[in-house]
């Protein structure tokens, strides 16, 4: 079976053929539908990038599971030792409104652990990857997180709503400089690059949104878990994790310490 060295160069070229057909749809009919339940907008751009992902993907590696924001879930793949996770545009919204800020976010999961991943921005020209164990990089020069160990003015990427003080304890939320991202895998990039000190989102999180972006965090040296610290493990039944905290090891333990235990109904995107 390809290892991870194989593997991230096949999503390297996946996300650049992903590119190639998203930015066709760029200023042009999106042909907008809404998916059932509020899950949000999908594009004909989201479905025509899911489809040559797949075809790209699974077809150099047809014993690999498939998990994809735009396609049917099928259990088939909690069956196998490897699997794709892919989410054909992160910040669908953005991508509506015109702006530079989605992703293409694109992971290999084996027995839980993500082993290979690319975030790719093709407005910005920002391309992210990591393999396990070989560092992260942005457009092929390593990264590495911010060296900041204080949480009084440290930047958070994170929707205002999570600072709300019913989530922390004691006085409220912490003194710290929010920004924020509409895409959840920019924000996780962001924050590996360096660029800012932590993210954190408090709603549950679909797997595509952070696969990719939580290797490349880790190989860039910060700490990342769900919101109540547990690891973040990929591939499961309910594709799904409790949130994402993310940062550099001392402004992680210090939101972390801070946060009150989690509330399923956090109301933050």
């Amino acid at each position: 079976m390809p290892g991870s060295d194989d593997d991230l160069d096949l999503l390297i070229g996946a996300a650049h053929a992903a590119a190639e057909i998203a930015t066709r749809y760029v200023g042009g009919a999106l042909d907008i539908v809404d998916k059932p339940g509020g899950a949000g907008p999908v594009t004909a751009a989201d479905l025509a990038v899911n489809a040559v992902l797949e075809e790209r993907l699974r077809g150099a590696r047809p014993g690999y599971g498939w998990l994809s924001e735009e396609s049917p879930d099928d259990a088939d793949r909690l069956t196998r030792e490897a699997g794709f996770i892919i989410d054909p545009i992160d910040g669908t919204r953005s991508f509506i409104e015109g702006s530079d800020a989605w992703a293409h976010s694109l992971a290999v999961v084996r027995g839980g652990e993500v082993t290979a991943a690319v975030v790719f921005l093709p407005l910005k020209d920002r391309m992210y990857t990591a393999r396990t164990g070989g560092g992260a990089a942005l457009n092929g020069q390593a990264i590495r997180r911010s060296g900041r160990a204080d949480l009084e003015g440290a930047t958070v990427l994170a929707a205002r709503p999570a600072f709300d003080a019913q989530h922390w304890r004691g006085i409220g939320a912490p003194r710290v400089t929010r920004h924020h991202r509409p895409s959840l895998a920019y924000r996780l990039s962001l924050v590996a690059e360096g660029r800012f000190d932590a993210m954190l989102t408090l709603r549950d999180s679909w797997e595509w949104d952070i696969a990719a972006g939580a290797l490349i965090l880790s190989e860039a040296g910060a700490v990342v878990t769900d919101r109540a610290g547990a690891p973040l493990v990929f591939n499961k039944v309910w594709p799904q994790a409790r949130g994402v905290l993310a940062g550099t090891p001392s402004v992680h333990a210090a939101l972390l310490a801070g946060l009150r235990p989690d509330d399923a109904d956090a109301d933050e995107t």
